[in-house]
């Protein structure tokens, strides 16, 4: 195989410099495209009525040749157009150059007219040609396309350029960030940007990536939260409906979903609490389905659910208690990892109380297609969050519930800063404990809390609804996936 394409190469070089001999550049600078493939066929019964001349760009897909004749089916990303050379209009030379030396997978450009095919066709009639772009490697076939699933990943390009579905697929993602940008912009929140190098990552429970900052000649981590922590800050700033859509990093495991590198929305809102949190989430979810699918029924591995029936609350302690038999609330440590084990849970971790108790709950989780609230969730599980007025021990946080999965979290933001400061301790306890996921001690976002923070909802939620949308595994459905090195 590497033969083969060693030798299409030479011949694709031995081309290009028949381009040269011509006098034709193989890589021209500029086109002088007048109008895209989809403008050209939206108005293609006024120009062949005008007899008009138009210059038209793209990739060859693909040539047919029939004597005097040649077929060339080019796309520019907007449209796909056949292209009819004709060796009686255009003439010998330039003809001949176009047989003998362009190629599936050139970029040409041509100038011609709007022209009607016995077939039925629209085309564009060519008089004049010239390359801009010669391709020295050769494309899949289009009928074949890219059968490894590895080289999928590592050619994306390819697979996208030869997969409609995939492409689509890729236009519904840029879809689902707009409709969820446009939802908040509507609603007068405010667009910000937050660091992403941090001297302390906080805001979720997770290993961070870390690296070093030579100009400060300091350790910096990648942020875990999509800026929960600063976005807070500016609650305390004075704005009172902020959210940012960006990339955060996670040094964990991958599976089908959770990657290392992803986008993620955060959003909060001032003044706010979970319960008027709940519906807002309800109607962003409803929103984005809609505008992006037209529909909110969904099946997802093997799961059913209509984001627009009613959204059921599940409690956190009540369920546990229902299934394993031990109260989340007053459980010891000892018994709450001796249920895991007693129930074969598949653990990879050295466990603690929280985490035991969380594998427990995502056990459950996966026989629940939503949609519903998680409610109810012990403090020791969520030190961001406030206390619930009805009992002091849970704290009031909501995780959006979908096809057994959690796809997205939101709550009453704690603004205490001596509550925050002794859960923030906690959390330091579970980490000298061997827990690198626990939360890290934030003395600086303590003391920009101390100034005064509002009451305020916050919300958080990933990529991964859009893969669930889907029906995919996140890495199917990011543009270029991180992949090892090829040897």
């Amino acid at each position: 195989m590497v033969f083969m394409y060693d030798e299409m190469r030479a011949e694709r070089l031995r081309k290009l410099e028949l381009l040269k001999e011509a006098g034709m550049e193989g890589y021209p600078v500029s086109t002088g495209r007048s109008v895209s493939g989809a403008e050209f066929l939206e108005k293609f019964e006024e120009l062949v009525s005008s007899g008009g001349t138009e210059v038209l760009a793209g990739r060859v897909l693909s040539i047919r040749g029939q004597g005097g004749i040649i077929f060339a089916d080019v796309a520019d990303g907007t449209a796909r157009v056949q292209f009819v050379l004709e060796k009686a209009e255009m003439g010998d030379e330039a003809f001949v150059l176009f047989e003998s030396a362009v190629d599936q997978g050139d970029f040409v450009e041509a100038t011609g007219v709007a022209y009607l095919t016995k077939r039925g066709q629209q085309s564009l009639k060519v008089t004049s040609w010239k390359m801009l772009a010669k391709s020295l490697a050769p494309l899949p076939t289009e009928w074949y396309g890219i059968q490894d699933t590895e080289l999928k990943l590592r050619e994306r390009y390819l697979d996208i350029l030869l997969n409609e579905d995939l492409r689509d697929m890729f236009i519904r993602r840029g879809a689902f960030w707009q409709a969820m940008r446009n939802f908040l912009l509507q609603r007068k929140f405010l667009e910000v940007e937050t660091p992403i190098l941090e001297n302390s990552p906080g805001g979720a429970d997770a290993r961070p990536f870390i690296t070093h900052h030579n100009a400060l000649d300091m350790e910096v981590y990648l942020r875990i939260s999509a800026g929960e922590l600063w976005q807070k800050r500016l609650l305390v700033a004075g704005f009172p409906k902020v959210f940012e859509i960006g990339r955060i990093f996670r040094n964990e495991g991958q599976s089908r979903e959770h990657l290392q590198d992803y986008t993620q929305l955060e959003t909060y809102e001032a003044y706010s609490d979970m319960k008027k949190g709940m519906q807002f989430i309800q109607d962003l979810y409803r929103h984005i389905a809609q505008e992006v699918y037209g529909r909110t029924r969904f099946t997802v591995q093997g799961h059913e659910f209509d984001l627009a029936d009613e959204w059921k609350e599940i409690n956190f302690c009540e369920i546990i208690n229902e299934k394993f038999g031990i109260d989340p609330l007053t459980v010891s440590k000892d018994d709450a990892i001796a249920a895991v084990h007693a129930h074969k849970i598949q653990v990879g971790e050295t466990l603690n109380k929280a985490r035991a108790v969380d594998h427990l709950w995502k056990s459950i989780r996966k026989t629940i297609s939503g949609p519903a609230f998680l409610v109810g969730i012990p403090v020791y599980l969520e030190p961001l969050a406030k206390r619930s007025p009805e009992n002091s021990n849970v704290v009031e946080r909501c995780q959006v519930l979908l096809a057994g999965s959690e796809m997205g979290k939101g709550f009453s933001e704690l603004n205490d800063p001596q509550d925050q400061t002794a859960r923030f301790e906690e959390q330091q306890k579970l980490r000298d404990g061997g827990d690198d996921e626990a939360q890290r001690l934030d003395t600086d976002y303590i003391r920009a809390m101390e100034y005064g923070m509002p009451p305020a909802f916050g919300f958080g939620m990933s990529e991964r609804f859009f893969a669930f949308l889907e029906n995919k595994s996140a890495y199917e459905t990011q543009i270029f996936p991180l992949l090892r090195p090829k040897n």
